[in-house]
Order: C-alpha cells, then sequence, then structure tokens
C-alpha cells in the first residue's frame, strides 16, 4: 500500500471510534485477568505509553515497524518484545510527549522526526500496575536506528506486510511464576513472541486496520 494513503486513512480512523477491549480481548492471555479491563485500577495506576511507528524501509520499497527487545533486568517485562515506550516523567506536558521522548531515548528516532497520528484504547497492565496509552505515529523518511543498551537488547523490525498477515497468530502455553499456568495467543514476529499488553494492543491496531480496508 502507498505510504500516504496507509497514514491518511489511519488518522481519520485513530479520530473515530476505536475497537477498545473488545479487540483487547482477542489476543489477552487465558484465563482473562479482569483486572485488565477495571476503571477504577487504571485510574489509580502509574501512567505510561508507548510508540507504534510506520516508517519507510531504508529502500524506501517497503512500510516497517520497529519493536524492541527489552534488555534482561530484575522485573516483570525482562527480556519481553515490546513497543517503544516508558513511564510518564514529570517533564512530559502530555502522554504523547511521553511516547516520543521514551522512542528517542530507546531507539533513537529524533521527536522531531516523527508525526503522531493519534492514540488506541489505554490499557491497564496488572504485573507492573501501569495504564499504557499506545500512540500510532509515522516518520516520512527511512530512519537511522541507534538503540540504548541499558534498556534494550536488540531491535527488531516488522515489515507491515507481515505484521499485517494472520498467519503470524499462534498460541502456547506459559508458566508463569509462582506455578500460575495460562495460554497465551501471540504473534510470532521475526521467531519471537510478542504477547500479554504489546499483543492486545496490536490487536486493536490490527482490528482498526482491517476495518479501514
Amino acid at each position: 500500500m502507498d505510504f500516504i494513503k496507509l497514514v491518511n486513512s489511519l488518522e481519520r480512523s485513530l479520530n473515530g471510534p476505536l475497537p477498545g477491549r473488545s479487540a483487547q480481548e482477542r489476543m489477552a492471555p487465558m484465563p482473562l485477568e479482569m483486572e485488565r479491563f477495571d476503571e477504577q485500577q487504571m485510574s489509580n495506576a502509574r501512567k505510561g505509553a508507548v510508540l507504534m511507528l510506520l516508517c519507510p524501509s531504508e529502500d524506501r520499497k517497503s512500510i516497517i515497524v520497529p519493536f524492541i527487545k527489552r534488555a534482561t533486568y530484575e522485573g516483570v517485562h525482562s527480556g519481553q518484545i515490546a513497543l517503544p515506550g516508558g513511564k510518564k516523567d514529570v517533564g512530559d506536558k502530555d502522554l504523547g510527549e511521553t511516547a516520543l521522548r521514551e522512542t528517542e531515548e530507546e531507539i533513537g528516532v529524533s521527536r522531531k522526526d516523527i508525526q503522531i497520528l493519534g492514540n488506541l484504547s489505554d490499557l491497564y497492565i496488572p504485573p507492573s500496575n501501569f495504564s499504557v496509552r499506545p500512540f500510532i505515529g509515522f516518520s516520512s523518511a527511512p530512519p537511522v536506528f541507534e538503540i540504548d543498551k541499558r534498556e534494550v537488547d536488540r531491535l527488531i523490525i516488522c515489515s507491515f506486510d507481515e505484521l499485517t498477515n494472520e498467519a503470524i497468530i499462534k498460541k502456547k502455553g506459559m508458566n508463569l511464576a509462582g506455578g500460575y499456568k495460562i495460554q497465551a495467543p501471540y504473534y510470532e514476529i521475526n521467531e519471537e513472541v510478542v504477547w500479554g499488553a504489546t499483543a492486545m494492543i496490536l490487536s486493536e491496531f490490527l482490528t482498526l486496520w482491517k476495518e479501514i480496508k
């Protein structure tokens, strides 16, 4: 698809009604944690933002989306695949600025080169007590990536065509801390398992994309 046509279509759709919970639930781990949709929990949680960045590939022949593999650390999201993002700082005027700042810090794409198209529905993440707002943005030029090795183990580039291919949707059993067992739908991207909150965010985006098509 033409990049400009894609951007314009997404901007229009993001300014309308969002699919929300029904789309998020399609890729939620089971049994479903009802906390994820508790408005009181979301209101009291720490605030954060992530950015799904659409940009041309280096040869400008395709559209790509960067993901990160988080560095190994003492925390619940250690080593997971995610979109660039993080917690809102006191200096951020809003969550959109949080998403841009964190993206620049983690993968080196200047916030000046990114235009925000809109945002998806907020999502509460119980293990870390964060309410996360996913933003969709684009860069008209192929970005030069430079990861922050303290926070990012490596960059994972996914083509838009691959991301919108339903063949990458799979499911597996997982054993979590404390012997807790779940069935987790996930997206297989570059042989990595993208599950949990990131998969739920992608599910809402892809539901919106299907409506555009």
